[in-house]
């Protein structure tokens, strides 16, 4: 599979880049980037070409992989899909449901597949223990906490984010709580509560279809003795957490990619899909809904 990059940052760099081209069964051909000196620098490195157009990419690939923030992937994931590129995308899908809801229409009309991101659900262990209590059910409650320290750590490539900065802990880490909690206690029949705590850090309580509820605490202004993710669920047959990933962030987005290839060439999509993306999407924009109508 032929598959290009858009996104030049510290993500693109770290992850991305090194994933696409480190995997055997994909032919890394370029980057594009909102910076031309970003992309040239970042192709250079990986022996490849930088594209000073978007289009131009999207001409000479089968797929690409968008390491950019969500409001501008949702807008080029909708312009990917319908040039018949299938789409590597990360988390959030989007900041609204309606730029959401657009990535899943024209992926779903060009019949093209797609695969999001979600970083837990493609580590072995944590992988393996999301289907295990899935099949296991008779959950009572759920308990996540995602601490970060983005903000609170000197020199974090990610804390000069504006998007992080404007959006916060919701946007930014809630996707990985989520995509840990949906498969194994069902969608949310609704937000019910959403509440502010110290710098960024939010609290979300949801009511979930297979009839448990979950608490979740998000934040990335968290001491750094304090960070670290938590997910734990009680239930009929007791108590058990997530157990920690280990290994680095390029396997689990090869194991993605993977996911992906899968996915295009039988038709059949992916539980990390823009559809579960958007089905994410919705709760945070719900929750962000909450929050706003508080005070703080």
């Amino acid at each position: 599979m032929r598959i290009g990059l858009l996104g030049t940052g510290p993500w693109a760099r770290a992850a991305h880049a090194p994933a696409l081209g480190g995997h055997p069964a994909l032919d890394f051909v370029g980057v594009w980037g909102r910076r031309p000196e970003a992309a040239r620098e970042l192709a250079a490195v990986h022996g490849v070409r930088a594209y000073e157009d978007v289009d131009a990419l999207l001409a000479d690939v089968d797929a690409v992989a968008v390491a950019l923030p969500p409001a501008v992937q949702a807008e080029l994931a909708v312009r990917a899909a319908r040039a018949g590129r299938h789409l590597l995308l990360d988390k959030p899908l989007a900041t609204t449901v309606a730029q959401g809801r657009a990535v899943v229409d024209a992926a779903e009309a060009a019949g093209v597949a797609s695969v999001v991101f979600f970083t837990t659900r493609f580590q072995p262990e944590p992988q393996a223990w999301i289907e295990e209590q899935a099949r296991v059910g008779g959950w009572f409650t759920g308990r996540a906490q995602w601490l970060g320290a983005v903000f609170t750590v000197e020199d974090n490539p990610f804390a000069a984010s504006p998007w992080r900065q404007e959006k916060g802990a919701l946007w930014d880490v809630g996707p990985h709580a989520l995509s840990v909690l949906l498969p194994v206690l069902g969608e949310p029949r609704r937000v019910t509560a959403a509440a502010y705590g110290p710098g960024d850090t939010v609290h979300m309580v949801l009511d979930h279809t297979g009839g448990a509820s979950s608490s979740t605490t998000l934040s990335l202004t968290a001491p750094p003795a304090a960070a670290g993710a938590m997910v734990e669920l009680r239930g009929a047959s007791g108590v058990t957490t997530l157990p920690e990933a280990r290994g680095d962030v390029v396997p689990a987005l090869g194991r993605a990619a993977d996911a992906l290839i899968a996915a295009a060439g039988s038709g059949q999509p992916h539980p990390c899909d823009a559809r579960f993306a958007c089905t994410v999407t919705r709760i945070l924009a719900t929750a962000e809904t909450l929050l706003h109508s508080g005070t703080r």
